[in-house]
């Protein structure tokens, strides 16, 4: 019997976003926090008894490793732990394994916060051999934190830990914002396409217009799916873009084109509609070429070119063009003749390039050929750090290129 320990994240750490196991045990629910009742969180007497004796307890056999916090391309911090139980602790006809524990700010010891998980565990055989393999997971803000952990059987066994934790930017990384508050503890967020909360944007100022090329697509050009990794590094880049209070238009056009495929389409909008984006998502198929494609030489640069002719090409123009996905690695870049045919572009041209190990393909891609040739800049992503700092950038020469243009057009008068 064998159990999913987890993905990488940027190359470096895994992704502990749940208590995963293999498909033959069976989450009864999402892991939750517990909600207060009349401002008091109601837990068993006996798991509250054993986390405030605060000592390990090997009643139900288990080993507990911490997993150190790391930074998502989300912005929030990542937190979580690793359990590995011997398969003969669980052998019998069904178990339910529960695991709580509690997660106390340092800053604010009065308001821990509780989460709860429960697994179902099928029938195994007396003589099982092997371990079985947990994982769960929280976020947090910076801060220092302390966590009390516990699991426990159908029996009443319990396996119990604790240990403490800290999460925090380094000094360079400092003007970073997180999206969670210091000295806070919150459930990982799985669904990846919730809209964002408003944006207080100053109506007094002039306020950016920008168009987004998105190519939806996996890190890896052979993948026959799109992992949750490569979803959350694309929605992040969209997320990072619309939070900033500056930019008050977005346009949105998501493609992918291994698939040579339109997938959504958004323009001149107040917002961008993520949950409307994941919807137009599901059906991405990467590794599926429609068998006319098959028969056309060199059609995904033809697709490409189409693309970026039509994009380019309406009267309305916005303040920055911005191309963003993996690298697309074509056997022929867009020519050149047909780049020339766009003209002159009045604004700045941006490439946010989403690759997780740089150095394994370091050549320009036919998308970052084609933002060389329209003079625009393009922006190496590879961790969370990279995309704060090239939306932060992309941002400050929009305004500055926008700024130049409306003095150059007063002193023209």
């Amino acid at each position: 019997m064998n159990f999913v320990r987890g993905l990488p994240v940027g190359g470096t750490a895994r992704l502990g976003w749940l208590l995963a196991v293999c498909t033959s045990f069976t989450l009864t629910h999402a892991q939750v926090v517990l909600q207060p009742s009349g401002g008091i969180v109601r837990v068993q007497n006996t798991d509250m008894a054993v986390m405030e004796a605060g000592e390990p307890r090997q009643d139900l056999p288990c080993q507990v490793t911490q997993d150190k916090p790391f930074l998502g391309f989300d912005l929030r911090f990542h937190s979580g732990f690793d359990v590995v139980v011997p398969l003969r602790e669980l052998a019998g006809n069904e178990n339910l394994l529960t695991i709580l524990f509690r997660v106390v700010p340092e800053a604010d010891k009065d308001k821990p916060v509780y989460l709860i998980q429960r697994i179902r565990v099928p029938a195994i055989e007396e003589d099982a051999k092997g371990d079985a393999y947990l994982q769960g997971a929280f976020d947090i803000g910076e801060g220092k934190y302390h966590v009390d952990w516990l699991m426990r059987d159908r029996a009443e066994r319990v396996c119990s830990s604790s240990w403490d934790v800290e999460a925090s930017l380094p000094p360079k990384d400092k003007t970073m914002t997180v999206m969670i508050r210091p000295n806070t503890v919150e459930a990982v967020r799985m669904e990846q396409f919730e809209n964002e909360p408003a944006v207080d944007r100053d109506p007094n100022q002039p306020l950016l217009s920008v168009k987004v090329l998105l190519n939806f697509a996996p890190q890896k050009a052979t993948a026959s799916t799109l992992r949750p990794l490569d979803t959350l590094a694309l929605v992040s880049m969209l997320r990072t873009l619309s939070r900033d209070p500056r930019i008050g238009k977005f346009s949105l056009v998501a493609f992918n084109l291994n698939e040579q495929k339109m997938l959504y389409r958004l323009e001149n909008a107040d917002s961008i509609n993520f949950k409307a984006l994941g919807e137009s998502v599901k059906g991405v198929s990467p590794g599926t070429i429609e068998l006319r494609h098959l028969a056309e030489k060199n059609s995904q640069t033809g697709f490409l070119a189409d693309l970026i002719a039509k994009e380019f090409a309406p009267a309305y123009r916005p303040d920055a063009m911005i191309f963003a996905g993996p690298k697309a690695m074509l056997d022929q870049n867009v020519p050149d003749d047909k780049l020339k045919l766009i003209g002159e572009i009045d604004y700045p041209v941006f490439y946010m390039n989403y690759i997780v190990n740089p150095q394994a393909t370091p050549w320009r891609d036919a998308i970052g050929n084609a933002v060389k040739f329209l003079k625009g800049t393009e922006f190496t992503i590879s961790r969370p750090r990279d995309l704060w700092f090239a939306v932060t950038e992309m941002v400050n020469r929009i305004v500055k290129f926008r700024n130049g243009k409306a003095v150059a057009s007063v002193s023209g008068k």
